[in-house]
């Protein structure tokens, strides 16, 4: 076997995964109209690290390494790998692989996607953050050197979507742009992959639609010819429009809708806990909040005004009352179905407004103080119900978040890089390796050098910083997760991000759609069938 696997990971993901309607033989040809409630931010792969962008575009672009049913990793753009060196990996690359517009799929685009991954412009760095070097050995053969050795280092290959090197150089597209800047280019409306399907017209924050490639080099398992994607921002029309028929199937169920879906004899429900966290964080970098009461000083700087943020907060309700049940309340930044979840250490902190409001004082805000409070209205399960909620609890301990709600474009742009607007925020995050380093590298880690590009708050610690690059490179599976709990351990002291839950992922469609739910969140159209 040349390409290794993580068994500990197969066996957990395949527990959490749905598989419906599953045909090796597919049906004739069919269309499908789908609707989400936010939309992929651009066609390009390399300008966001988020889940539904990435899960579109991996329909149309191709990793070297993907993930089947089940979350197990098997060959995609490349065939096999091995290391020849302990910081040395070789790819060897699927051959007759033809890009949508003919050419020939070669080394130089991998070599060629690596440096646009990590050019400063990407926001993609953290997959390749141990790269030192990657060569051509041959027009099928590319080589990478790793920093120090990288024992997950093909886990980290499923979110590198790989460009065609000449596409990009004859469309102006050498480098990714930032979503949200001032500046565009032609990858950002457009796209020419490798996948099984091929971008057809690109209408952002409405429709975009996508065809079956008919020259795909693996055998399709799907029916589809056409793929009709909307976006439907408000819950209530996107359930009507898969009750008259319009949609054939639905991205995130609305709990209160649930039971109407169910009772209609010809929809189904699908329903499975995603690897996803959700959690609210901090703003512990900035000197001063960008909306407070309190002047010339961060109060979120001060670790006991962050510990009684978590002491106001009740997880556990939120998910009952807020949700009907559909999540998990959890400590921990990920959840089983991670490499690295410890059930032990996963250990619910029992709200306390006394002893928050104590350590309010303690640290000089008697009467509390204000702050400014960000959240996305179309993004999470009840995500605006949550931040509500969360902000009532707030107020109980004295904090007085002021609330703003967002559509998920406008919210993304505004608190990640390079704004950074915001002091207090809800966020999710699942870890593309499926492994607890990919959190902690991206959401913990210091900014810099490939590290923090989830780092909203802008939270730095050299002890962390160290614990993650030696987790990165340890290969022993017992020193790594004895790191990895030291990692929790300082999390937990240090609180620049408070986990709350992962959420029940719920999908709709018509019951002849057969489709496959993993744990990711990931919508792939190679597993769908309309009867």
């Amino acid at each position: 076997m040349r390409f290794p696997r993580l068994p500990t990971l197969a066996c957990l993901a395949a527990g959490m995964i749905s598989i419906l309607a599953v045909s090796t033989h597919p049906a004739s040809a069919a269309n499908l109209r789908w609707a989400a409630d936010g939309d992929a931010g651009a066609m390009d792969p390399y300008t966001r690290q988020e889940t539904i962008q990435l899960a579109f575009l991996s329909n149309i672009y191709e990793p070297l390494a993907r993930r089947n049913r089940t979350l197990a990793l098997e060959p995609a753009l490349a065939l096999s790998w091995e290391q020849t060196g302990p910081s040395t990996w070789r790819f060897h690359l699927r051959p007759n692989v033809k890009w949508h517009d003919g050419s020939a799929f070669t080394s130089a685009d991998v070599v060629f996607s690596v440096g646009r991954t990590l050019a400063k412009t990407s926001a993609m760095r953290a997959p390749l953050s141990t790269v030192k070097a990657v060569r051509a050995i041959d027009d099928m053969t590319v080589e990478f050197d790793t920093n120090k050795p990288d024992p997950i280092f093909p886990q980290e290959q499923t979110s590198f979507l790989i460009m065609s090197k000449a596409w990009c150089e004859a469309h102006n597209s050498v480098e990714a742009v930032q979503i949200g800047g001032k500046d565009d280019n032609f990858a950002v409306r457009n796209a020419m992959g490798t996948g099984p399907f091929r971008l057809v017209s690109r209408e952002p924050d409405s429709k975009t639609v996508a065809e079956r490639n008919p020259h795909w080099w693996d055998t399709p398992e799907h029916n589809l010819d056409r793929v009709e994607f909307h976006v439907i921002s408000s819950a209530a029309t996107r359930v009507a429009a898969l009750l008259s028929g319009e949609m054939d199937m639905i991205y995130s169920v609305p709990p209160q809708d649930m039971a109407r879906i169910s009772r209609a004899q010809e929809l189904r429900l699908f329903q499975n806990p995603e690897l996803r966290t959700i959690f609210l964080g901090l703003g512990v970098s900035r000197d001063e909040l960008l909306a407070s009461d309190v002047k010339g000083k961060n109060p979120l700087k001060d670790p006991r005004v962050r510990e009684a943020f978590a002491l106001a907060i009740d997880a556990p309700m939120i998910v009952q009352r807020v949700m009907n049940g559909l999540g998990r309340p959890t400590t921990m930044l990920w959840g089983p179905g991670v490499n690295g979840y410890d059930p032990a250490l996963d250990v619910l902190i029992k709200p306390d407004l006394a002893r928050a409001k104590h350590l309010l004082a303690e640290a000089g805000y008697p009467n509390g103080f204000s702050i400014g409070f960000d959240c996305p209205n179309d993004r999470y399960v009840m995500d605006e119900q949550i931040c509500m909620a969360i902000t009532a609890m707030l107020t109980r301990a004295g904090i007085n978040a002021t609330l703003s709600t967002y559509p998920k474009a406008r919210y993304l742009a505004k608190i990640l890089a390079p704004k950074y607007d915001t002091d207090l925020f809800l966020l999710g995050w699942t870890p593309g390796t499926y492994d607890a380093h990919n959190v902690l590298l991206t959401l913990l880690g210091s900014r810099a050098g490939g590290r923090g590009e989830g780092n909203v708050g802008g939270y730095s610690n050299p002890a962390m910083d160290g614990l993650i690059d030696q987790i990165g490179n340890e290969s022993d599976p017992a020193k790594r997760y004895a790191m990895i709990n030291e990692a929790v351990a300082i999390l937990k002291h240090d609180r620049p991000l408070i986990p709350l839950h992962q959420q029940v992922i719920v999908w709709a469609a018509k019951k002849e759609v057969g489709l496959t739910q993993p744990a990711d969140n990931y919508f792939l159209y190679r597993f769908v069938t309309v009867k």
